[in-house]
């Protein structure tokens, strides 16, 4: 039966986000466009098969198929990123950090992480999440030039001495120095995590440097930039830390995995791999490398002066508006980005004074440079009259019919 006989509510909100997703530009850093193929093994049969465990160590019968799934998933992934161990069962990206914490740390142990106001991310040590509430949680940033000082984290890992240092972040728009981070790390004897969610796809690439071998442990998120399923995964080259991660995993914080959806990181990892990709990861760098140039030359500040990866972050400190008020008028104008906070803040995490910007979900639908040049002129454009609705509607018109020459997917597909 059709899904709009059975349920036309929900088949009925599901078309107007197809609408939405497809007529408006979808800018926020975290969010990408996967490919249908992958959202066809997502919505299979693979849905309903428990297989608590691991392959050739199930907890259930009939897991014959599945087992194949995985260890496919397992062995691209790997490939992918030159490691020697992956586990593709987290079920995202905050249950794979948190996975790790489990198997590497005792509650109360010592971590040091990226500041979430400074671009870090929740799971990295804040206080409002588990990772900064079952162990102890203590911060790096950045300088207001919006780069992080390695000589000020060194000098924090020596008085803090954690056993874990959290490297990666999910508003940071400068390359990681992860060599950088391991000299530190060795330096007071912690171990080093790397959660490359938001660069990935670059990382595997070669756009953007490589947490191996310099990292004891990876984590990451399928979607993002590698434009995947939603979900997460874990890798290392140590064999010891490869066991206590999978007992994190299962049984630790997670039951049954979700073949599904690991069955569908298998078929990003095979697109991932493919020359192809290369491609698209050079020309998300690119793209907003392009809409970076033009919001500067019409008067708005970036961090840190630009980017080396997929997104950038805007400041407002030198502007009556702030990052809401601007992510509000933007949403209006059809460009959906993210209010974000920046160095030297002065409003509360709920206001902020910036936007983050990311280039990766209208790379994929085939946008280029002169697209994310005219997208920059039009963001110009409703930032510099905020309050002009009139504006906004026109600009959202405008950007509509842009739309209609991008279409990632049809009716056909679903």
């Amino acid at each position: 039966m059709a899904l709009n006989t059975f349920d036309n509510e929900i088949a009925t909100l599901l078309e107007q986000e197809l609408h939405r997703q497809m007529e408006g530009l979808e800018m926020i850093a975290s969010e990408n466009f996967t490919l249908p193929e992958v959202m066809q093994v997502m919505g299979s049969v693979l849905t309903n098969k428990y297989a608590e465990g691991y392959p050739g160590k199930r907890y259930y019968g009939g897991c014959e198929v599945v087992d194949e799934i995985e260890n496919l998933a397992i062995q691209r992934c790997k490939q992918l990123f030159g490691c020697e161990f992956a586990n593709v069962q987290p079920n995202s990206g905050s249950q794979a950090n948190q996975g790790v914490y489990a198997a590497l740390l005792n509650p109360g142990d010592k971590i040091l992480g990226m500041d979430l106001s400074h671009g870090g991310h929740l799971t990295h040590g804040a206080k409002v999440s588990s990772s900064g509430k079952v162990y102890e949680s203590f911060f790096y940033g950045v300088n207001l030039d919006g780069r992080i000082d390695y000589d000020r984290v060194a000098d924090i890992a020596n008085i803090v001495r954690p056993k874990l240092i959290v490297c990666g972040a999910s508003a940071y728009p400068r390359e990681i120095d992860f060599a950088k981070f391991r000299e530190i790390a060795d330096s007071v004897g912690a171990l080093l995590f790397a959660d490359v969610a938001h660069i990935a796809g670059l990382v595997v690439a070669g756009e953007h440097a490589h947490p191996f071998p310099h990292c004891h442990v990876v984590s990451s998120t399928t979607h993002k930039t590698l434009r995947g399923p939603r979900g997460g995964i874990i890798m290392t080259n140590d064999e010891d830390i490869a066991k206590k991660v999978n007992s994190a995993i299962f049984p630790g914080i997670q039951g049954g995995p979700l073949m599904h959806v690991i069955a569908a990181k298998a078929v990003g990892f095979k697109f991932n791999l493919s020359s192809e990709w290369k491609t698209y990861a050079r020309n998300v760098k690119a793209n907003i490398k392009a809409l970076g140039e033009v919001l500067s030359a019409g008067g708005f500040d970036l961090v840190s002066g630009g980017t080396d990866n997929h997104l950038i972050l805007v400041s407002f400190l030198n502007k009556a508006f702030s990052g809401k008020e601007a992510d509000i008028a933007l949403g209006k104008a059809g460009i959906t980005v993210n209010k974000n906070t920046v160095p030297g803040e002065t409003r509360s995490p709920f206001v902020t004074s910036g936007i983050r910007i990311g280039s990766a979900a209208l790379t994929s639908r085939g946008m280029g440079e002169g697209e994310f040049r005219l997208i920059g002129s039009k963001i110009v454009e409703v930032l510099s009259d905020i309050g002009n609705e009139s504006l906004q509607a026109k600009v959202r018109g405008e950007l509509a019919e842009l739309s209609k020459n991008f279409v990632i997917y049809d009716r056909s597909n679903f």
